[in-house]
């Protein structure tokens, strides 16, 4: 049952074995006001900038007087993507005042249309939304947006952007992600060989974005097989029991794609368990367990798509919204490309450290 909590609650999804980067964390006040000064003065190198103002007498920071209240919304807590946008939602709302409501659909459609009609039904400063499907909250957020509610669109639309008028959407680039990590597979394998591709929801213009990705690849490589692309729908017992059956009807695999690294994790050890270790695994997200895998040695690739810039974005640009035109902000574009690189050995303990403070 889907459940609306307020911004101390730790989500569903939070894990529980101890690591920094998996722990809800609570700045200090000495916390707040250094990292509020280094993300305001500064912008953050390479993602959306925070566009707050240098704090002097006449150039105030751009942070409400009054706490604002802000409703978010993504697919699920299940997902430690999402998991880790909850946290750094929470954070910067904190440094900008924003009471964050979250509002979990379990990865069920039905759940989030059912929350949205809550949502609609509410008065907020603003609200954000990452859809488990295109075209099933379009009539909501019209009524949100029809009533003054600014509404940003985070990671998959809402509708295409020329049929509903968010105020942003903030997306990583889904196709680079899904034809790097399969580059990196294909080349690893010397271009022959087979291949399989896991997905997530067909309707998540994300998935969308990877399969193209990963498609665009393979079209160029005709020595490789794709054995099979079913989808998974984000869901790790779904992705074992499709792998329990590819590793009974495919003898020999000699890569996988998947479009997130929980699923990718989750058939590695469905791999391991069945002795079948010579498979390359990638997936997307660099979320930090698969990050240290691949400096392991177990997984052969990921890539950074920044649950942190993604809802971290989606608190400023909404402040930017709530507090205009009061301080006149820069409307943000309508459509904003989240970057994030391929995980390297050289790359990986600033990756690490990054997502620790919600920077990428």
């Amino acid at each position: 049952m889907m459940r609306a909590m307020g911004t101390d609650e730790i989500g569903a999804g939070d894990h529980r074995d101890g690591s920094p980067q998996d722990r809800p964390w609570r700045p200090e006040r000495r916390d707040v006001i250094r990292l509020a000064a280094a993300s305001m003065g500064a912008g953050l190198t390479g993602g959306f900038q925070a566009t707050a103002v240098e704090a002097t007498a006449d150039k105030p920071i751009r942070r409400s007087n009054k706490p604002l209240r802000a409703a978010f919304s993504n697919i699920g807590l299940q997902v430690s993507w999402c998991a880790q946008g909850k946290q750094a939602a929470e954070f910067w709302g904190k440094l900008f005042n924003v009471d964050v409501t979250w509002f979990d659909p379990g990865l069920s459609a039905t759940e989030q249309r059912a929350a949205l009609e809550e949502i609609a039904s509410r008065r907020w400063d603003f609200v954000a939304i990452q859809p488990v499907e295109i075209d099933t909250l379009a009539a909501s957020v019209n009524r949100l947006i029809d009533s003054g509610i600014p509404v940003i669109d985070m990671d998959t639309l809402i509708a295409p952007l020329d049929q509903i008028d968010v105020h942003t959407f903030l997306e990583p680039d889904n196709e680079f992600m899904g034809a790097a990590v399969t580059k990196a597979l294909v080349d690893a394998i010397g271009g022959t060989g087979t291949i399989i591709m896991t997905q997530g929801a067909l309707g998540h213009t994300g998935a969308q974005g990877r399969a193209r990705g990963f498609e665009s690849v393979i079209a160029q490589h005709p020595n490789i097989e794709v054995l099979a692309t079913d989808p998974a729908d984000w869901e790790t017992a779904k992705v074992v029991a499709l792998w329990e059956s590819y590793l009974d009807t495919y003898p020999h695999i000699s890569a996988a794609f998947f479009h997130n690294d929980d699923m990718a994790l989750a058939a590695l050890d469905v791999m391991q368990r069945r002795n079948r270790t010579e498979i390359l695994v990638g997936g997307v997200d660099a979320m930090p367990p698969a990050i240290q895998a691949v400096l392991e040695g177990r997984m052969y690739a990921t890539v950074r798509n920044s649950s942190c810039r993604i809802h971290g974005g989606a608190i400023v640009a909404g402040v930017e919204a709530a507090l205009a035109p009061q301080q006149s902000p820069a409307s943000p574009p309508k459509h904003i490309i989240i970057d994030g690189p391929i995980v390297t050995r050289a790359n990986a303990p600033g990756l690490l450290w990054m997502q620790d403070h919600f920077l990428i």
